[in-house]
């Protein structure tokens, strides 16, 4: 029932135009800016920790300029969750270092996305399942009733999702040693006991092991994805950019190859995810925050 009402609720986004939800989600954000403080502060500390803003009039603009890229983020998702997959992809207007991925795939040893909570991280995944199988890593959300919504929206093409669990992580070994690509999202809060602390914009974070080990077991090509939300509701530009062999062999560097990616377009990155929260029984640093979610 709660699900078919949210269904009927979300509908609209399927019918409306790249622009119009984008010129919604920059009203929404606008609105949120005033309405949730607190979700105004972790951006402004995260903001401030990472030191890519430089002065306090700067600050103001980037952390309302963030609010409102991550409410057309969430809108979009509706969108992206119910259009066919033509008209998505319709979206993308251009695609940087495909190159790359045709050359890795050539190598018969898979690939490994990394795809940061950077811009619209959904349309690399749609974008390469257009053309090749690729097995995504997600978390299910803490309500059961909405996966399926979630999973339909996301399965288009030839992408597949594996849950984060033991059975995930062998479907994502399956796919690589097929030779194909699999999907993760890097930055993402490992659960207790599969991560390591590693500095994030010079904070401790707990950052996973997971990429990294499976690199190492099958020798995949490791390839940044990104994709960049344009102005005006004008499309995306989805980026691909292959990273040397050894670049996330620790937890450190994984997050230095994050970092280098949200600094192309730090006004795209979800700021709002509590990047340094502690997770329960994991070992913390003694500088770690205790972000909460």
């Amino acid at each position: 029932m709660i699900l078919a009402m949210l269904k009927l609720l979300l509908k609209p986004f399927s019918f409306l135009s790249l622009p119009s939800i984008h010129h919604l989600g920059t009203i929404l954000g606008c609105l949120l800016f005033w309405l949730m403080p607190e979700s105004k502060k972790r951006i402004r500390d995260h903001l401030l920790q990472s030191k890519l803003v430089e002065d306090d009039a700067n600050l103001i603009h980037t952390i309302k300029r963030n609010m409102q890229e991550n409410t057309k983020a969430l809108l979009e998702s509706f969108a992206l969750w119910q259009k066919k997959e033509h008209e998505v992809l319709d979206w993308v207007k251009e695609c940087k270092g495909w190159p790359e991925v045709e050359a890795a795939l050539a190598k018969n040893k898979g690939i490994i996305f990394l795809t940061p909570h950077l811009g619209c991280f959904e349309i690399c995944s749609l974008y390469y399942g257009k053309h090749h199988p690729v097995t995504v890593l997600f978390r299910p959300p803490k309500q059961a009733w909405l996966e399926s919504f979630i999973n339909d929206g996301r399965s288009k093409g030839h992408v597949k999702l594996a849950p984060a669990n033991l059975h995930g992580v062998r479907s994502l070994m399956q796919a690589l040693k097929k030779g194909e690509a699999i999907g993760i999202l890097p930055d993402q809060i490992p659960a207790s006991g599969e991560g390591e602390w590693a500095d994030f914009f010079g904070k401790p974070a707990y950052t996973m092991t997971l990429a990294s080990k499976l690199a190492n077991k099958t020798g995949a090509a490791i390839i940044m994805a990104f994709g960049e939300r344009l102005e005006n509701g004008e499309g995306y530009i989805v980026h691909f950019n292959q990273l040397p062999d050894d670049s996330i062999a620790t937890p450190t560097l994984l997050n230095q190859v994050i970092e280098a990616q949200v600094k192309q377009k730090p006004e795209q990155y979800l700021w709002q995810y509590p990047r340094y929260k502690v997770r329960r029984h994991s070992v913390k640093n003694e500088t770690a925050s205790t972000d909460s979610d």
